[in-house]
C-alpha cells in the first residue's frame, strides 16, 4: 500500500507518472526532487532529468544538491541570506561561473573556499564503567517487607550487569518489520551515528518503526506498537527519548514560533509588569490573542477574517477593526521599551535577540533559535508558513533550551531537507554540542557532508525492498569509505579524501 513506501520511493513515482507521459514543449517545476534519494538514486534522477530536457521540455528545479548543480546548464543563486536578509539573485550562469562569483555563498561552498570539516578525530565508543568488585553493602533490614517492584528492579539491573559487554550500547535484536531481514544492530551511547542506505532499503522500519517505538513505549507507556522485534537492549542509559521530525509545529494560524518554544509566556509577564499595565490592573491573560480581554475581538485575535466563498476556497482577509494586530487599542497601549505586543510579535528573532538581552530568560531562548539558523524568522509568523525544515529547527531550538540531563536518545529522519550548506554547518555544531553533553543521536541521512562528521556509520541495504533490509556495511566513516559492498561508501571516498 501507499502506505509503506519510503520518502523517496513516493518522490519517484510522482516523477514516473510524468516521464512516462512522454509529453514535449512542456515546463516542469520541481522543487527538491532529491528529497529522501541516496547518491546512487540522485544519479538516476539526474539522467531522467537529462532525458525530459533533450525530448524538449523545460525543466527548472529548486535544489540544494550538488550533483544536480553541476549537471545543469544554468544556475540563479539566491541570497545573500535568509528571510529579510535575501531576496536579490547573487550569481547564474553555468555551474563553473557560479562557483567563481566572489559574492556567491553557494559559489563559496562549490569552489571549496568555504567547507564543512570532517572531525581531526572520532569521538570512541564509551567503555562501561566496571567497578572492581566492590564489597556487597549490607542494607539496613527495612521495617516494610520487599514490594514486587522493588524485586523486579534488582532482577532487572542484574540481568543488565550479566549481559553488559564492553562498552555502552544500545542494541536492536532480531528486527524484521516491512522489509527486514532479521537485524542485529548495536547503537553507541554518547555518540552521533548516522542510519544510511539506499532508499527504501529499512532505514526508517528499523529506527523510527523499531528503535523509538520501542524506546517510547519503554520510558513513556507509548501506545504506538513497534515493528516486529526479539528485544532491545541498553534503554536503561536513557531518561528520554525524542524524535524531532518535519511535522508541522501547529496546524492553525494561532501557533507560531513564540508559543511553540515557551517564549511567549515570558514576554507576556515582562508585558504585565509595566506601570501602565499595572495601574489598569492588567495580567499576562490580557496579552494573550487566544483569550478574550485583549484580543481584537471582531477576529478573535487572528488578525484575519475569513470570507467564505461558494464553490471556491476560502478568502483570508486582514482585520478592518485591528488591521491585522491581534489585540485591542487598550491593549496596545502599554508599551515596554517603546514597543506593544502586536510589534514586538513582528520582530525577526535577530532583533528580538538585540531587544530583549537584558532579560536573560528571554534572551536565552532565542539565542537556541539563533544557534539553528533561524534569525530570520518572526516571533509571530504563523506555523503554518513554516516550511518542515524550518519547523524541524524550531523543535530543536526547544529541545536546546531545556536543561537537559545528558542521557537523551535523540532521533532525526533527514534533518539536511531543504537545507543550503551554511544551514547544514550550523545544524552540524548543534548536534555535536547535543553530543558532547552526553546525548546520543541517531540520525537518517544521505547528505554526506553529515555522513563524513559522523561517528558511526550504519549501511543498510544492499538495494532497496526486498532486495535490502540488511546491515551491509558499519563503523567510523573511513572504515565504510574503505568497504566495497557499500554503495553509500563508494561516494563517501571523495569527501573524506581517501
Amino acid at each position: 500500500s501507499a502506505e509503506t513506501l519510503s520518502g523517496g520511493e513516493a518522490q519517484r513515482i510522482r516523477l514516473a507518472s510524468q516521464i512516462g507521459s512522454g509529453l514535449t514543449g512542456v515546463m516542469y517545476v520541481l522543487d527538491e526532487p532529491s528529497i529522501g534519494l541516496h547518491q546512487r538514486d540522485n544519479d538516476r534522477l539526474i539522467a531522467t532529468l537529462q532525458h525530459l530536457r533533450d525530448i524538449g521540455n523545460s525543466v527548472i528545479v529548486v535544489e540544494h544538491d550538488e550533483d544536480m548543480m553541476r549537471a545543469a546548464d544554468h544556475v540563479i543563486d539566491m541570497g545573500p541570506g535568509a528571510g529579510v536578509h535575501g531576496g536579490r539573485v547573487m550569481a547564474q550562469g553555468t555551474y563553473d561561473e557560479v562557483r567563481a562569483h566572489p559574492e556567491s555563498l553557494t559559489g563559496q561552498y562549490l569552489s571549496g573556499a568555504r567547507v564543512i570539516p570532517v572531525p581531526a578525530r572520532r569521538t570512541p565508543w564509551l567503555p562501561v564503567l566496571e567497578d572492581a568488585a566492590p564489597e556487597p553493602v549490607k542494607k539496613a533490614k527495612s521495617r516494610f517487607p520487599e514490594t514486587e517492584a522493588s524485586k523486579r528492579r534488582t532482577e532487572r539491573m542484574a540481568e543488565h550487569r550479566a549481559r553488559q559487554g564492553r562498552v555502552q550500547a544500545l542494541r536492536v535484536v532480531g528486527a524484521s518489520g516491512h522489509s527486514l531481514k532479521n537485524v542485529s544492530v548495536e547503537f553507541p551511547v554518547g555518540l552521533f551515528t548516522c542510519v544510511t542506505g539506499v532508499s527504501g532499503s529499512g532505514k526508517s522500519t528499523l529506527v523510527n518503526d523499531t528503535l523509538y517505538a520501542a524506546v517510547a513505549r519503554q520510558l513513556y507507556r507509548a501506545h504506538d506498537e513497534p515493528a516486529a522485534h526479539d528485544s532491545i537492549e541498553g534503554i536503561e542509559y536513557f531518561d528520554k527519548v525524542i524524535n524531532v521530525d518535519q511535522s508541522p509545529i501547529g496546524r492553525t494560524p494561532r501557533s507560531n514560533p513564540a508559543t511553540y518554544t515557551g517564549l511567549f509566556t515570558p514576554i507576556r509577564e515582562l508585558m504585565a509588569e509595566v506601570n501602565t499595565a499595572k495601574e489598569r490592573g492588567y495580567g499576562p491573560g490580557r496579552f494573550s490573542f487566544n483569550v478574550a480581554g485583549g484580543r481584537c475581538e471582531a477576529c478573535q485575535g487572528d488578525g484575519v477574517v475569513k470570507v467564505e466563498m461558494h464553490f471556491l476556497p476560502d478568502v483570508y482577509v486582514p482585520c478592518d477593526i485591528c488591521h491585522g494586530e491581534r489585540y485591542n487599542r487598550e491593549t496596545l497601549e502599554v508599551l515596554w521599551k517603546g514597543k506593544s505586543i502586536a510589534q514586538i510579535l513582528q520582530l525577526t528573532v535577530e532583533d528580538a535577540h538585540a531587544f530583549f538581552k537584558d532579560v536573560p530568560s528571554i534572551a536565552r531562548k532565542l539565542q537556541t533559535l539563533l544557534d539553528v539558523g533561524l534569525s530570520y524568522i518572526r516571533l509571530g509568523q504563523s506555523a503554518t508558513t513554516l516550511s518542515g525544515g524550518e519547523a524541524q529547527r524550531v523543535k530543536l531550538a526547544q529541545e536546546l533550551s531545556k536543561r537537559d540531563t545528558g542521557r537523551t536518545l535523540y532521533i532525526l529522519d533527514e534533518p539536511t531537507t531543504g537545507l543550503h550548506f551554511a544551514d547544514i554547518d550550523l545544524l552540524l555544531k548543534v548536534l555535536h554540542q547535543l553530543r558532547d553533553a552526553g546525548n546520543t543521536i541517531v540520525v537518517i541521512e544521505h547528505n554526506l557532508d553529515v555522513i563524513k562528521t559522523a561517528d558511526w556509520v550504519i549501511d543498510m541495504g544492499p538495494e532497496g525492498g526486498a532486495g535490502g533490509g540488511m546491515v551491509v556495511a558499519q563503523g567510523t566513516p573511513e572504515e565504510l569509505a574503505a568497504d566495497p559492498a557499500s554503495h553509500t561508501g563508494r561516494y563517501l571516498r571523495a569527501y573524506l579524501k581517501v
